[in-house]
């Protein structure tokens, strides 16, 4: 089997069994994406869900945002951890939008990637699930399935986007990504994971990974 019909396959599979991928980060536009995201930083998603909403009470917008203290952003998203940060981000980046944007969040990399407390990743989310523009967001999860199932050396997470940009079509980018997540969340975790019975590894898993 040749690496294209691989790949082939793995999206034959993914389609199969997630063929549903809802934007797991509750959001309503572009705004409050970006906030949920640049909180989802070594937190989970349900977490951030769970947090958002108080926040978004007082300031879903970067108007709002502006007028509340780091301390009082820190005290808040506090639940989602690296809060001294994430709320010097959140401040930093809403009085920018205001000041330089009119309050609009910008719809390219190098804008996004320029704001406090935004990197690639962050911005790759925000570029592909509300703009619509071709990215493939790699976290911790996506980066260590590539590595599992042989689509990339694992070496840095920069690398695996790279392959997987290189191995994927463009136009099946935005919708593979969140494919990857949910497949690993139910057939392929870091933890409890049992190859044989995970319809991607059973077929492509590493041999030097299997039990």
């Amino acid at each position: 089997m040749t690496r294209s019909e691989k790949v082939n396959d793995i999206l034959r599979l993914l389609d199969k069994h997630v063929p549903e991928v809802p934007i797991p980060l509750h959001h309503k536009d572009a705004y409050t994406l970006l906030i949920s995201v640049l909180l989802s930083a070594q937190c989970t998603d349900e977490r951030v869900n769970k947090t958002t909403p108080h926040l978004f009470k007082l300031a879903d917008n970067p108007f709002d945002m502006m007028k509340l203290s780091v301390e009082e952003i820190r005290k808040i998203i506090k639940p989602c951890g690296l809060s001294p940060m994430k709320s010097k981000g959140i401040a930093g980046l809403s009085k920018i939008l205001v000041e330089k944007y009119g309050g609009r969040v910008p719809d390219t990399f190098d804008e996004l990637e320029a704001l406090p407390g935004v990197g690639h990743k962050t911005a790759s989310v925000v570029m592909t699930q509300w703009f619509g523009k071709p990215a493939f967001p790699v976290d911790t999860h996506i980066h260590r399935l590539a590595y599992r199932w042989g689509l990339s050396s694992g070496k840095s997470v920069e690398q695996t986007e790279r392959d997987l940009k290189r191995l994927i079509p463009e136009k099946k980018w935005n919708k593979a990504h969140l494919q990857i997540i949910y497949f690993g969340r139910k057939y392929c975790p870091a933890r409890g994971h049992h190859w044989k019975a995970c319809p991607i590894c059973s077929k492509y898993m590493r041999k030097e990974l299997r039990d």
